[in-house]
């Protein structure tokens, strides 16, 4: 990326003002002061939130608000009641949702489900997940479409499968895939200025380089497979179909979830559909608990039964109960938001019922 004008004005968002005025008042009362984090400090017991440096005076390029419509605006598109959006290609879309379910099992495209218990010495699940709840808070700093933040933890589990990693480079490894992925997806990705000046100017824009070139060494440039979110979005489309009107609320709690989803180690074990399926199961059990979240029509689209979706579920169910997780709060601050209609502030019943996970009995 070559250098752009210096000194322009950037946004500083409502994050980014909470954080200063936080910042202020620990001026005024030293004994709660936070200080800003660098991942390589961790210690294999430690969770510490970081912060996200405001966007002022960095050297690059300021980052633009994105004049497009959001992906979950896009997506929302589909239900202006004549069910023919062109953008949608519904006279493909069986041979499109058939060609991602086969290319999510490639195992190329496949993290090791147990591999900082195989491959890596120094990085622990703990690492893995603040690291990740960091990410969120960067995406939401530069205004990153969704998929450029599944694609990042994507690429991040994939080069951890095959690379032994000092945990001092495990912040310059997030930054840099959130760079490869922000290539990928975004009209006008962030510079790569901004991911350094992101973390505190940690790391140099040649180490972040050399890491980029690491990163998609090990991808074998194979940036592009289904994430989560691919999935995530047609199935609540289907889960809609027994709602008069699109409900917002079941489309955001899906994407709730979903992102949640990306904090667990566990998770990694499953296919994107299988939790996107989990995800929608959940949703709909969470607004809807006396009803059966599960049908026939989805369990025809996502090829999955009940039973199939128990272990991934449960594992939400706590993730959302903050039983998992609790002590991360990007993700659930980010979607306790009113443009997400606050699912996040959202109750579940403490149990599932176990008969919700039998099989659909035909008629």
């Amino acid at each position: 990326m070559g250098d752009q004008e210096n000194n322009g004005e950037v946004r500083v968002t409502r994050l980014a003002k909470k954080r200063a005025m936080e910042a202020i008042g620990c001026q005024l009362q030293p004994v709660n002061k936070r200080k800003r984090v660098v991942l390589g400090e961790l210690s294999n017991n430690q969770v510490v939130g970081c912060d996200v440096v405001d966007i002022k005076t960095c050297g690059s390029k300021k980052v633009k608000n994105k004049s497009v419509k959001s992906v979950i605006e896009r997506d929302l598109d589909v239900f202006d009641g004549t069910g023919s959006d062109p953008q949608m290609c519904e006279a493909y879309v069986n041979d499109i949702h058939e060609y991602l379910s086969s290319m999510e099992m490639e195992v190329k495209r496949r993290p090791v489900a147990d591999y900082i218990e195989k491959v890596q010495k120094d990085v622990t699940v703990n690492m893995r997940s603040v690291l990740i709840d960091w990410l969120v808070e960067v995406a939401e700093e530069y205004k990153l479409l969704p998929d450029t933040l599944y694609l990042t933890v994507s690429y991040i589990d994939r080069y951890l499968s095959v690379n032994v990693l000092n945990r001092q480079r495990l912040q310059l490894l997030g930054v840099s895939s959130m760079l490869i992925a922000s290539k990928y997806e975004e009209i006008t990705p962030p510079h790569t200025e901004d991911f350094c000046y992101i973390t505190d100017n940690t790391y140099t824009k040649q180490e972040v380089v050399k890491m980029e070139a690491d990163v998609l060494k090990t991808l074998k440039f194979e940036m592009g497979n289904p994430t989560v979110k691919t999935f995530v979005r047609r199935f609540t489309r289907l889960a809609q179909e027994d709602y008069d009107t699109p409900n917002l609320q079941l489309e955001f709690l899906s994407y709730y979830l979903a992102e949640l989803s990306l904090l667990e180690y566990s998770c990694i074990k499953f296919l994107p559909s299988l939790v996107a399926a989990s995800v929608t199961f959940l949703s709909r059990f969470m607004l809807k608990p006396e009803s059966h979240p599960w049908n026939l029509p989805l369990e025809e689209l996502s090829g999955y039964k009940p039973s199939d979706l128990k272990e991934c579920v449960e594992i939400l169910h706590d993730l959302q109960s903050s039983r998992r997780a609790g002590n991360l709060v990007a993700i659930r601050e980010k979607y306790n938001q009113h443009k997400f209609k606050c699912v996040s502030g959202l109750s579940s019943p403490s149990v599932i019922p176990t008969s919700y996970f039998e099989d659909i009995k035909t008629l």
